[in-house]
């Protein structure tokens, strides 16, 4: 049984990049996995990616274009301030300004950049650079 679904597609993600492949599908979906997935997109991290519907479930494939180093869920979820995210992008992130970090706020999800210039607080989801 798989506790994390965000965990799971994003380490997918990180395997297929290090393996060298263009496509994976991916068997969970979720609205929070999707937001994700286009923030990802957005940010020229991954191409397109297709949710199918089956019986079984929906699921969705995703176009790699090798830009992803490294990236995964922060766990635990800590709340976080708008103006407390430099603390954490130290901890994850291998530079300033290089890669982002993706929080959960009142107005949806976001990069840790669109949350700071709106003044919103949050809780930490996951870091992609």
């Amino acid at each position: 049984m798989l506790n994390d679904p965000v965990a799971n597609v994003l380490s997918k993600i990180v395997n297929a990049e290090k393996s060298g492949k263009k496509e994976i599908e991916v068997n969970q979906s979720s609205k929070i996995i999707e937001k994700i997935l286009e923030i990802m997109k957005d940010n020229l991290f991954i191409g397109e990616f297709i949710k199918e519907e089956s019986k079984r479930g929906n699921s969705l494939k995703l176009q790699l274009i090798n830009k992803v180093n490294n990236c995964g869920v922060i766990k635990p979820r800590y709340p976080v301030k708008h103006d407390g995210f430099e603390k954490f992008e130290k901890r994850y992130l291998p530079a300033k300004g290089f890669g982002f970090l993706i929080v959960s706020t009142s107005k949806g999800i976001m990069t840790q950049e669109e949350a700071s210039k709106q003044k919103l607080g949050g809780k930490l989801l996951a870091f992609i650079y």
